[in-house]
């Protein structure tokens, strides 16, 4: 056996390289050794006909037919054989014979599609499989038809077929999400996504079945098209009651993609439905991040309403790291965060609890200016819980600590590790924070201004928005006190910060966003438009442009401007990050039914 693998593999060499004639003779004797093995047949035929020997071929398997005729399978070897010389009638009569053989002996259906399928006569496949489950009522092939009408591009026939393996079948529900994927985009205007919410929904009204709306939802997860995966797993729950876990799932990912509508009609859901109080406390944890993220007025009597209900107790501990994020970061109460984190370590119960307050509290000494402090907890997380996330977000702030002192050098050492976390979000907020130090770096001892630039950034850390602006100016155009003390600085008298340097981006566009926290919007676009101005091929392009677009949709109220730099990310940046969002809201405003 093992010296009839090595023949078959030297056979397999020749074949690949060509050599069709040194081929033919080791496939000959394998094949006269074993002559129920197909593959030897495959080939030896190949060659054949790769050898202009077409009456040779048709003789061996004319005699093998009149041996075997129930090998009906045959048929299609000897049709194709015809097919080569141009015969086509013969090929014809000899596909149809195998075919039509089907109704006898439906077991065949497999090896007869599969080899109208290698010849690519796709229909002929597809006849075979059709014939064979009107034969044989528990056979299925409708996954075999649906993908060779996706390499034919008949997506709605395709479509069909999967779906009718799911009627047949719930087991394939993940299979076909699977291979359905391949033709789903994030675009709900495409052909293939209406095609399938088209199938999908056709088939929803003739025969109900949770399958479906399960399909419905996962499509419109995928255009984040969250309002309506939510509809779609509403009917699911009205069916199924008691499980939440996909619409708690739904509402994560519209709030990590800014759908804070969506995400709250979510998590106020499961408030309601949920008989579970860690489901509760979960679902309004969320509640709570939203009413931060949308700045509402009402949201520390949210955080004391919800203390109020569930208490402080290991059970909340998320909900206190969240309260003290609040305090630090929207209200500038660092201290009294810090109190209410001291608070929390007293009902940690594990590592992890303990690594999450540690974190959030370095968070806080690093906006209060204790970065030696801030660094310890960061470094007793990384040893408590090593390869962990928790332990890569802890490296990262490490990271951004070392950056926000001027020690770049530890920054980059650091950030080098974190490139490959499996955590997408850490690691590319790691390669962002690399390339700004790497691009950004003094060369020859030169003051470039990235410690300027990094003093900037701590300062809009810190909440501190007027000093980062003033420090961003001075890079723009240093105020020193004569000519001579910048030629000794090495600084330029304009500025370090010049059109053409990568600084000179990265400083205009944290000096944009600044001028959007203080609702100075006109001075934003004005900033926006200089990094336009200066290099348009630069790598925060696409940023630039969704962030104009956002300040004219949102706050300057034009709608024509943001039209036209939602429409730059869409022709001009394809593979923007921005693409589905900017393509979302240009429909929108242009007045397309979304």
């Amino acid at each position: 056996m093992e010296n009839d693998q090595n023949t078959f593999f030297l056979a397999e060499t020749y074949y690949r390289e060509g050599e069709y004639e040194k081929a033919t003779q080791i496939y000959k004797k394998l094949y006269d050794k074993s002559s129920f093995n197909t593959s030897y047949l495959t080939r030896l035929i190949s060659c054949y006909q790769e050898t202009d020997k077409f009456l040779i071929a048709e003789n061996l398997l004319k005699a093998r037919i009149e041996k075997n005729p129930s090998q009906t399978f045959l048929y299609v070897y000897l049709g194709y054989n015809f097919e080569k010389q141009q015969l086509n009638e013969l090929a014809k009569t000899n596909y149809e014979k195998a075919i039509n053989s089907l109704h006898e002996n439906a077991s065949y259906a497999g090896i007869i599609g599969r080899l109208f399928k290698e010849y690519n006569l796709l229909s002929y496949a597809i006849l075979a499989y059709e014939k064979a489950m009107e034969a044989n009522e528990n056979a299925d092939y409708n996954f075999q038809i649906a993908q060779i009408y996706g390499e034919q591009g008949e997506y709605k026939q395709m479509f069909e077929s999967y779906i009718n393996l799911v009627d047949k079948n719930e087991s394939y529900l993940n299979l076909v999400q699977r291979y359905a994927s391949r033709y789903i985009t994030d675009d709900p205007e495409s052909e293939t996504n209406i095609l399938f919410r088209k199938t999908l929904l056709r088939k929803a009204a003739s025969n109900p079945k949770n399958e479906w709306n399960i399909l419905l939802s996962w499509l419109f997860a995928q255009q984040k098209d969250y309002g309506k995966a939510l509809i779609q797993e509403k009917a699911l729950y009205q069916r199924n009651s008691g499980d939440l876990v996909e619409i708690f799932s739904l509402g994560k990912i519209a709030f990590q993609n800014k759908d804070y509508q969506t995400a709250k009609e979510c998590f106020t859901f499961i408030d309601e439905k949920s008989l579970l109080k860690e489901e509760k406390i979960d679902a309004n944890l969320y509640l709570a991040k939203i009413a931060v993220a949308t700045k509402n007025p009402e949201t520390e009597t949210l955080f004391q309403n919800l203390f109020t209900k569930f208490g402080k107790s290991p059970q909340t501990i998320e909900l206190q790291v969240a309260y003290a994020d609040f305090l630090t970061f929207t209200k500038n109460e660092p201290l009294q965060a810090s109190s209410v984190l001291e608070e929390a370590l007293t009902y940690s119960q594990s590592k992890f609890d303990e690594g999450r307050i540690k974190l959030k509290l370095g968070e806080v000494l690093v906006f209060r200016g204790l970065f030696n402090k801030a660094l310890i907890y960061f470094s007793q997380i990384q040893t408590q819980l090593k390869g962990s996330e928790i332990a890569q977000q802890a490296r990262f702030k490490v990271a951004q600590t070392s950056y926000f002192k001027g020690d770049f050098d530890w920054a980059k050492a650091q950030l080098k590790v974190l490139k490959g976390s499996t955590t997408q979000l850490i690691a590319n907020d790691a390669v962002d924070l690399f390339l700004r130090i790497t691009d950004n770096e003094p060369v020859d001892s030169i003051p470039s201004g990235l410690k300027q630039l990094a003093k900037a950034e701590l300062f809009a850390y810190q909440n501190k928005n007027e000093d980062a602006l003033e420090e961003l100016a001075n890079l723009l155009s240093p105020k020193k006190q004569n000519t001579e003390e910048f030629l000794t600085e090495g600084l330029a008298v304009s500025g370090i910060a010049i059109p053409g340097e990568v600084i000179y981006d990265d400083v205009l566009f944290l000096q944009a966003k600044l001028f959007i926290k203080q609702e100075k919007y006109d001075d934003a676009i004005t900033s926006l438009e200089k990094i336009i101005a200066a290099d348009n091929q630069g790598f925060l392009t696409d940023d630039v442009y969704y962030l104009m677009a956002e300040t004219y949709n949102e706050n300057l109220n034009d709608i024509e401007k943001a039209k036209e730099y939602y429409q730059k990310i869409i022709f001009d940046h394809p593979s923007s990050i921005y693409l589905v969002d900017a393509r979302k809201k240009f429909r929108k405003l242009r007045g397309d039914s979304i």
